[in-house]
């Protein structure tokens, strides 16, 4: 199988020679055409001055057959009986023919328009009508040797131009299939698990694109599956926690250590339950991201949502002495949704931000209308997100605060599963911050025209 290189290079050649041959050819004709043009100007005009010094020097026509005369092509000097021109006196009679005009004859009206005029003493004389073809040039007449000359010179000249197209061809091929190779022999390297390889960007055209694109795509190659590793040490030590508090207390009441009551029997029912959160969690994250989980759709009102979950939540705000309050535009239109999913999402916001946000805080949730869609927002006034952080909240079990115990019960996928939820729905999230003064998620979803 030929390379890419040389079949470039060969097209480069082929293009490059059917130019040339082309041009040539062109340029062969043209050439050949405008010297004719040129002699046989020549011609016309020398024969016309031979034919007045004739008339001149014998004040008539007569024995103008014995006058040789210089021919443009062919010999250099012939009978003038046989050169293309027929000659007539002033009244347009031929005085002088050819196989194509006879003596005696009169000019018509459309060759007295191509005829010149012959004039001497001021007066016309006679008319020169050139009619009948052109003999082709002696092979030693100068005439020849130049047009010899020409296309020897077209020759060189393709020749020359064949072989910088082949040059051209050949480095143009080679820069483009040059990064063609180096981003294949990358493609090998991720392939064989270099994950986070970057290939140089030495140009700014559709390969140096490709090569943007593909450190682009090996970055992200390897940030996922840092983020997948971390995910698995993540998962694994969420599932021994719990599983861990369950095996002891088992253990320890099946060997008879530990006399059962109800206060061990709740531990364990909230180890379990903790166990189940983080399964169901998983199970829902892994619906999304295959696109099979389910959404059921139906108008909802958005205010009616942030009622539901203020009214879900207002006990558990009231006992940490949070402010938990609703802020809507009126005329709020209808959002179609699934008021489920949605609300698991908006449960999770809300819960996060009562656990971040200290007594005497405040929890706004807002509904508002912007251009012809809706945002829902729950903004806190708790201990805020850094910048550097603000863009991995998203991440699975990413956490901001790395020296914090996982002791609340959460499962370090409450913002990924979010997330997951508002684009399933084709909205999107956003998350404004300020370190120590709070936090604000948006929700932004299409809204139903009224």
């Amino acid at each position: 199988m030929r390379s890419l290189s040389l079949k470039l290079t060969l097209a480069f050649l082929l293009v490059g020679i059917t130019g040339v041959l082309l041009v040539s050819l062109f340029v062969g004709l043209r050439t050949r055409r405008e010297f004719d043009q040129f002699v046989l100007d020549r011609f016309q005009t020398d024969m016309v001055a031979a034919l007045q010094r004739y008339y001149e020097e014998n004040r008539s026509w007569q024995g103008l057959d014995r006058v040789s005369i210089h021919m443009p092509y062919g010999p250099r000097e012939m009978p003038f009986e046989r050169a293309p021109v027929v000659v007539a006196n002033a009244d347009s009679i031929v005085v002088h023919g050819n196989r194509h005009m006879h003596v005696g004859a009169r000019l018509s009206p459309q060759n007295m328009a191509q005829a010149v005029p012959i004039r001497a003493g001021g007066r016309i004389v006679g008319w020169a009508l050139f009619k009948g073809p052109l003999q082709p040039p002696a092979a030693t007449s100068p005439e020849a040797v130049f047009l010899n000359r020409i296309r020897l010179a077209i020759a060189l000249a393709a020749i020359a131009a064949s072989l910088l197209a082949l040059l051209l061809g050949a480095l143009l091929a080679r820069s483009i299939t040059k990064p063609v190779k180096t981003l294949t022999a990358a493609t090998k390297r991720v392939a064989q698990g270099e994950l986070g390889l970057q290939v140089q960007v030495k140009s700014h055209d559709e390969l140096g694109e490709l090569a943007a694109s593909f450190n682009h795509m090996s970055s992200d190659l390897a940030e996922a599956s840092r983020l997948r590793k971390q995910m698995t040490a993540d998962i694994a030590h969420d599932l021994r926690t719990p599983l861990t508090v369950i095996l002891g207390y088992a253990e320890a009441l099946a060997d008879g250590k530990m006399a059962g009551d109800s206060e061990i029997f709740t531990a364990i029912h909230e180890e379990a339950q903790h166990l189940q959160r983080l399964v169901e969690d998983l199970r829902l994250l892994s619906l999304a991201d295959a696109g099979e989980l389910a959404l059921h759709r139906q108008p909802v009102a958005p205010v009616q949502m942030l009622q539901r979950l203020q009214r879900a939540r207002q006990l558990q705000a009231r006992q940490r002495g949070i402010r938990l309050q609703i802020e809507a535009d009126p005329d709020l239109p209808t959002i179609f949704i699934d008021p489920e999913r949605m609300m698991q999402a908006l449960y999770n916001l809300i819960d996060n931000a009562l656990r971040h946000t200290p007594a005497g805080g405040q929890v706004r949730l807002c509904a508002r209308s912007r251009e012809g869609r809706v945002q829902l927002m729950v903004a806190d006034t708790g201990s805020g997100i850094a910048a550097e952080d603000l863009p991995h909240i998203f991440e699975r079990h990413y956490r901001s605060d790395k020296a914090r115990a996982r002791d609340d019960g959460s499962s370090g996928l409450g913002l990924a599963i979010v997330k997951a939820i508002v684009e399933l729905h084709g909205g999107t999230i956003e998350v404004a911050s300020i370190l120590g003064e709070g936090t604000t998620f948006t929700i932004t979803l299409a809204a139903l025209s009224k």
